[in-house]
């Protein structure tokens, strides 16, 4: 799999077990379905499933792994996507449940995971969550797994590094010694856009891996920013008038690709 090029998010709905909770599993996979078609519609590269209804998340360490039912919800899911879509499917398994992403994707033939917090320590919602590079890495090892890329982002969104440190030293950290195949960049939170000098930060410490946008682009935003990286995953612009719990309009998906993807670093190369 090519890393690169613009990336869909479905975002599955709380599902049973989770407060928010209205609807079955299989209403889970119908959303999981119909969103995924509708990215396969406006064009996408790939997609991620990602447990967004899931919240209060789970930490995702070893005291705090997610939940069994959740898991395997998201493997029918993934499953789905990928059967609707035909093209590369991630996974990440939210807060940060790198294990459980690995073990699905490996599962499922999954081509890659997003992992939040691979390397470090950052506060957030879920209190202290360190990274587990050293972990991760050896378990998609001993799974054969070595094909299932891992995206791992970059002084994630809704979190703050326990102790300072530079977008080059992070980058340089989660690349070279936490041997990440690629890395991501957002903002501040969910649909927040990223600063462009944080963007090129990144991307200059990368040592050649590919840099996605992960969080708030736009067409508006594309000019400015996708020169400056190789891919973007998209969930909030690509929904019905841009609202992160809406469905996803293949019409926004198209106007959006049609935009970002000449413009990205590696159609320039």
């Amino acid at each position: 799999m090519a890393l690169r090029g613009i990336f869909g998010v479905v975002h599955l709905p709380a599902m049973p077990g989770d407060p928010a909770a209205t609807g079955s599993f299989d209403d889970v996979l119908q959303h999981a379905h119909a969103d995924a078609a509708a990215l396969r519609e406006g064009g996408v590269d790939g997609i991620v499933v990602e447990n967004f209804g899931s919240v209060p998340f789970a930490k995702g360490d070893a005291s705090s792994p997610l939940p069994p039912h959740q898991v395997a919800a998201i493997t029918r899911a993934v499953l789905a996507v990928r059967d609707a879509f035909g093209g590369p499917v991630g996974v990440n398994c939210l807060r940060n449940d790198a294990r459980a992403a690995l073990g699905i994707a490996a599962a499922t033939g999954a081509a890659f995971v997003r992992v939040n917090v691979h390397v470090g320590a950052y506060v957030t919602d879920q209190g202290l969550i360190e990274g587990s590079a050293h972990d991760s890495l050896r378990y998609r090892a001993s799974l054969g797994a070595d094909h299932v890329a891992l995206l791992a982002d970059v002084l994630v969104k809704h979190a703050t590094p326990l102790a300072p440190v530079t977008p080059e030293d992070a980058t340089a950290d989660t690349v070279l010694r936490g041997l990440a195949d690629g890395v991501i960049v957002t903002g501040r939170a969910t649909g927040a856009p990223v600063d462009r000098d944080l963007l090129q930060a990144v991307g200059s410490a990368a040592a050649g891996r590919p840099v996605f946008i992960g969080s708030g682009l736009t067409p508006e935003r594309a000019p400015e920013l996708a020169p400056l990286c190789d891919g973007a995953i998209v969930g909030t612009y690509f929904k019905r008038d841009g609202q992160v719990r809406a469905p996803v309009e293949a019409d926004r998906v198209k106007t959006l690709c049609a935009v970002a993807r000449p413009l990205l670093r590696a159609q320039n190369a």
